[in-house]
């Protein structure tokens, strides 16, 4: 069923209510009841931390014990902010304040400063440790010395913890060793980079939002500690990034190359590997009072909004040529953006979608990992991810509109019923399944519990005012009193073209009163433009409605053009089916004829399952392990007969650097782990070294085909149409079965082949979807009564929907505002069947 379509079913079954229920204004009681709420729900996660996890980075809320890397299974480049350094109670510090949790507060600096070490032998993200470590050590020395100003508490402080920030500022600054400025993504702690003893410095490629997102955290530090160095490294970095641009879109790619500063992928959006770059530019301005850092932002918010925007979606388009969207699916990072958009004081798109986003959280409790076009499932994880709370806080601080208090209340009530456990919260490892993962991130105590807190809390009831602090990426708390306090890097100017489309606040910060004087229902005349996605996503379940009023007369054109938006032409009433008609047209009155497609739609992509066959004795087929396929590479569907081979350990077994046991692949089918680089960069490695084929493990430990949802394996963004070898994905217990296998026998062939061909087993197809004729029409009241046994009532105009059983090899037709239809064959018009005339009478 096409999207317009489903769009006009659910925008009549929305007229048939009897008005709209608007969302009434939440007492002070209710909001603090929910505010006692999330305090209680923070105290149940950071209380599961410190008594189960501390001193460990992360608290695995399952186990009810702390993740401690190297003893845990490695998860790839996620591991990679993991420092040994108490990673969540640094990132929590300035989270406790702003709770007025000032005991716990008080505690936690005296254990960090005496307990955290930064100096070990650890390779961290140099994103990450920035953001979550650095971060969280000056937001909680801004915190602390609010306090000891206001003779509160802290009196023993003695900036301790921005000693410690700036030792690990200078643990950074090895990474910008670069002839381009940008910094490798990976740094030791205690060797820096290129050291024989660090472990990195062989990276020649990171994000641009790695890179672009140093400049918050880096100039604070710069102006708390007065060693310019920081902010000068930042900045340089952002040149890079602003000099690199493809200058006829102003867009900037995905991954740049650090040292020649050429793009290795050049697909643009705004959500993963770019997201804070754009949010930093912005934030760089208010924090810092640099024009530069705006000129820059207000470039790139043009060429977003005129390529990537597409409300109420954000899709990703080709750098070079942005009218090429070059993927259909979204990731849920970008739900930050609207949250931005509420700052730049460009409210309208960002309301639209921001609603986008709710409708597609509240099908699947939380906003999937990723999405596609559809508001179909695309990856299902959900690490319990803040930026749709942040954007929500936003809005609603802009509107005052309670309906984002409303939404706020379900993110709340969907963490306490879907995400909490015994031990803390737990991310979901699939939506579709609500199974849980064995994972808490730091970012859930730094970002969630701080823009809850805020939405339901009233100004003069926290600590401090929160509009003298910008938030970093991370939601840590710094003042932008930084602008005044010491003078900004020299030398920070580059030339930059005017922007096309200027505005109020192209130069300013908005003010709320001048986008919303007393006007809180501003937000919802946007949003209910989108009310037909109610139910994206998922099954579309008829309603079984008998009547439709829709006035389509001069006095009420406003749903005339909203079928026009959909493309639906309407013909006035005498010049339907070549102006015959049983009664005279009457001026102002439309009629209108639909025949579209209907089809049973599945919530996600159907995927067709592979199988991993072992063949050779002693299992001879009997084994067969269920296995996810991928987008790119042979397609074994269209193999008769599979593909065989020997299986061997790729080595390293990451596949991410030089294949070492080339040889021993030859002509073998290669196992290769999960994680670390993308699977088509291991594919076109393995592929060099002559492999027959390629199968993929999990690298986790509980993963199951049985349990997770298969998922196709998607390439790196650029071309894949190289990899011709077959590549096949197997969850961790599937794969550790071959594992064994492959330990306990010398020698191990297996069949890679679709799950409905595997040998000895013949499964039978699916049977076909239901194909319906789906007519609509709007009649009026005199075409109503050219029949009397189906009159509706008299007066008003209505739609009649009739259903219809699709004959097979009947040909679909398409919309179209005409009864009749081309011949594709002759482009001639054909006359309409009888099931294509408009009815005479309306459906008993």
């Amino acid at each position: 069923m096409g999207p317009s379509f489903q769009a006009l079913l659910l925008y009549l079954a929305a007229l048939s209510w009897v008005g709209h229920h608007l969302i009434q204004a939440m007492t002070m009681e209710e909001k603090a009841k929910t505010r006692d709420q999330i305090l209680e729900m923070f105290d149940h996660a950071y209380g599961s931390y410190m008594k189960y996890a501390y001193p460990a980075d992360e608290l695995m809320p399952l186990s009810c014990r702390g993740r401690v890397r190297g003893l845990e299974p490695n998860r790839g480049d996620i591991d990679d902010i993991l420092g040994m350094f108490s990673l969540t109670l640094i990132d929590s510090m300035d989270t406790l304040v702003l709770l007025n949790r000032l005991d716990e507060f008080e505690e936690a600096v005296k254990k960090v400063i005496v307990e955290v070490r930064l100096d070990h032998d650890v390779v961290v993200s140099v994103f990450e440790t920035n953001i979550r470590v650095l971060g969280g050590l000056l937001g909680a020395h801004v915190m602390a010395t609010m306090l000891q100003q206001r003779q509160e508490r802290m009196q023993w402080y003695k900036d301790e913890l921005l000693a410690m920030a700036t030792d690990l500022g200078h643990r950074l600054l090895p990474a910008f060793n670069t002839t381009s400025g940008l910094p490798y993504p990976r740094v030791n702690l205690r060797y820096g980079v290129l050291n024989p003893l660090s472990r990195t410095g062989t990276e020649s490629n990171t994000c641009t939002a790695c890179a672009g997102t140093m400049i918050l955290e880096f100039a604070a530090l710069s102006r708390l500690s007065g060693e310019p160095v920081f902010e000068r490294h930042a900045r340089r970095a952002l040149d890079v990034l602003w000099e690199k641009r493809q200058r006829g879109s102003d867009l900037v790619g995905t991954v740049i190359n650090i040292h020649n500063g050429d793009w290795v992928r050049r697909d643009s959006g705004v959500g993963a590997g770019i997201d804070s770059y754009y949010e930093y530019l912005m934030k760089a301005y208010i924090l810092l009072g640099d024009s530069v850092y705006l000129e820059r932002f207000n470039t790139h918010y043009t060429a977003i909004m005129k390529y990537i925007s597409q409300p109420p979606l954000l899709l990703s388009v080709h750098m070079h040529n942005p009218t090429v969207s070059v993927r259909g699916w979204m990731d849920s990072l970008l739900a930050f953006f609207p949250g931005l958009q509420v700052l730049r004081g460009d409210l309208k798109p960002a309301i639209e979608t921001h609603e986008m986003l709710y409708q597609v959280t509240k099908q699947h409790k939380f906003l999937p990992e990723a999405f596609t076009t559809e508001f179909r499932v695309h990856w299902g994880q959900h690490p319990l991810r803040p930026e749709f709370a942040e954007s929500t806080y936003f809005l609603y601080k802009a509107t005052g509109d309670p309906y984002y208090l409303q939404v706020g209340r379900s993110i709340v009530d969907s963490l306490n019923q879907h995400a909490r456990v015994p031990c803390g919260f737990a991310a979901v490892q699939d939506v579709r399944t609500g199974r849980h993962e064995d994972r808490m991130d730091s970012f859930f105590l730094a970002e969630m519990f701080k823009y809850l807190y805020l939405l339901f809390s009233e100004k003069e009831q926290l600590l401090f005012d929160i509009d003298d602090y910008i938030f970093s990426t991370e939601a840590h708390l710094l003042p932008v009193t930084l602008s005044t306090m010491h003078p900004a890097c020299q030398g920070n100017a580059s030339a930059v073209h005017p922007t096309a489309e200027e505005d109020l606040f192209t130069h300013s910060c908005p003010s709320t009163q001048t986008l919303f004087p007393n006007n809180p229902a501003f937000a919802k005349t946007i949003r209910d433009r989108y009310k037909y996605l109610l139910g994206a996503g998922g099954v579309y379940h008829a309603t079984p409605v008998r009547e439709f009023e829709l006035p389509l007369h001069d006095t009420g054109m406003e749903p005339v053009e909203y079928l026009k938006s959909m493309g639906i032409s309407l013909s006035s009433g005498g010049a339907l089916s070549g102006g015959q008609m049983d009664s005279p047209s009457q001026k102002g009155v439309y009629r209108l004829k639909l025949i579209a497609e209907l089809t049973h739609t599945p919530e996600e992509e159907v995927i067709e399952p592979l199988a991993v066959q072992i063949i050779s004795p002693p299992f001879l087929g009997r084994v067969v392990l269920t296995a996810g396929p991928a987008k790119f590479g042979m397609d074994l569907a269209k193999n008769e007969h599979g593909v065989k081979a020997s299986v061997v350990k790729s080595a390293p077994y990451t596949a991410c650097s030089a294949i070492t046991n080339a040889e021993e692949l030859r002509g073998r089918i290669a196992l290769a782990v999960r994680g670390e680089c993308m699977f088509a960069s291991k594919a076109r490695r393995l592929q060099e070294a002559g492999v027959a084929g390629v199968i993929f493990i999990d690298q986790g430990t509980d993963s199951s085909s049985e349990e997770t949802p298969l998922f196709q394996m998607v390439g790196d963004g650029g071309s894949t149409l190289e990899i011709s070898v077959p590549l096949v994905f197997l969850f961790s217990k599937e794969g550790q079965v071959l594992l064994d296998t492959l330990e306990e026998h010398s020698s191990v062939e297996v069949l890679l082949l679709p799950r409905n061909k595997q040998l000895g087993q013949d499964i039978k197809k699916k049977d076909r979807p239901l194909v319906m004729n789906v007519n609509v029409r709007v009649a009026d009241e005199w075409d109503l009564q050219a029949g009397s046994s189906g009159q509706l009532g008299g007066g008003i105009a209505t739609v009649e929907l009739v259903l219809e059983p699709k004959e097979q090899g009947e040909e679909s037709q398409g919309l179209g505002s005409s009864s009749t239809a081309s011949d594709p064959s002759t482009g001639a018009q054909a006359e309409p069947s009888d099931s294509q005339q408009p009815c005479a009478q309306p459906a008993p």
